[in-house]
């Protein structure tokens, strides 16, 4: 499984991912520019000592992502999704694609993969989770379905 963040902007909310995809196996993919250093002491506090357990990637923009996992399918997951995340059929080495905290997921991207764009319930008069939370649901979701390998 894998975490994609486009353009973070929160080193917190990033490095309680961090740490939620060390624990699961999953691999995090950082796409760029990135809202904070990647050194920054909130970042690394949030991930504690799990950093070295982190299978992290770093690219340049989505596109590089696409291009270097053609076969792979992709989630975009977003308050703009038609279908609720639990309806997906997720396999192991999926992507979950997620936007950066003020602006969500590109609009581009919205329209271009509308098919794959997943939502999370929640109230009409609000405007998201919080991002890490988000990325826990959703990759637990996926984990569930794929038999929580190598998970005790």
């Amino acid at each position: 499984m894998h975490v994609v963040l486009v353009e973070p902007e929160i080193p917190g909310n990033t490095g309680n991912i961090a740490r939620t995809c060390s624990v699961t196996g999953t691999g995090l993919h950082l796409v760029k520019p990135l809202g904070f250093n990647v050194d920054d002491a909130h970042l690394k506090r949030a991930g504690l000592d799990y950093w070295y357990l982190l299978n992290i990637h770093y690219h340049e923009n989505i596109q590089e992502v696409f291009r270097l996992y053609p076969y792979n399918n992709f989630y975009f997951i977003s308050t703009k999704g038609e279908s609720c995340y639990t309806e997906a059929g997720f396999y192991e080495n999926d992507f979950l694609v997620f936007g950066k905290e003020t602006a969500g997921l590109p609009a581009w991207i919205i329209s271009k993969y509308r098919k794959n764009c997943l939502r999370i319930p929640m109230l009409n008069n609000v405007r998201s989770l919080n991002l890490s939370n988000s990325v826990s649901i959703v990759l637990y979701e996926c984990l569930r379905q794929t038999g929580f390998k190598n998970m005790y």
